[in-house]
């Protein structure tokens, strides 16, 4: 999964996330609209077994590791070095540290974020992973909105 797969999440999350976590559209349908926006059916496909991916780590018994205690570091693998650099890793710990991440749902994002195949991800794009995972884990309200007025605030920066 390349930066396309990225984009089309992107594009998805953008356009659709008024329709709530269980928004549950035609795939046949939304393909084409897909298609039709100038996406390729590769990314597409990957796209949407990303977000299979990201629907079966959902919940607090999902088989990923519940973190650790409160004062407990989190150790990263070399691939996962490689694919988040120090400014990434920082941001994941920033975000634990001011209560937007708990454990288990930074390793949801960190499990996401091996999921795509590119070599490495820039921290805006991480920003946007960690607000499609909090966006569909029950309970992250307020975790989601401190996250979304920060990447959104950003982006309204950069247009003027």
């Amino acid at each position: 999964m390349k930066e396309g797969v990225l984009d089309v999440l992107m594009y998805l999350f953008e356009n659709y996330m008024d329709e709530g976590p269980e928004f549950n559209p035609d795939q046949e349908a939304l393909t084409t609209e897909l298609a039709q926006a100038g996406f390729h059916r590769g990314d597409i496909n990957k796209a949407f077994s990303w977000l299979e991916g990201l629907s079966s780590v959902r919940g607090p018994d999902a088989g990923l590791s519940r973190g650790g205690d409160a004062g407990s570091f989190r150790q990263y693998l070399p691939q996962e070095q490689g694919k988040l650099n120090a400014q990434c890793r920082g941001f994941l710990l920033l975000m634990e540290q001011n209560g937007v991440l708990d454990p288990a749902t930074r390793e949801r994002v960190i499990d996401r974020v091996m999921a795509l195949d590119m070599d490495e991800i820039t921290l805006e794009q991480l920003k946007w992973i960690i607000l499609m995972v909090l966006f569909n884990q029950p309970g992250q309200e307020h975790a989601y909105a401190l996250l979304e007025d920060m990447v959104f605030d950003e982006m309204q920066g950069h247009l003027h």
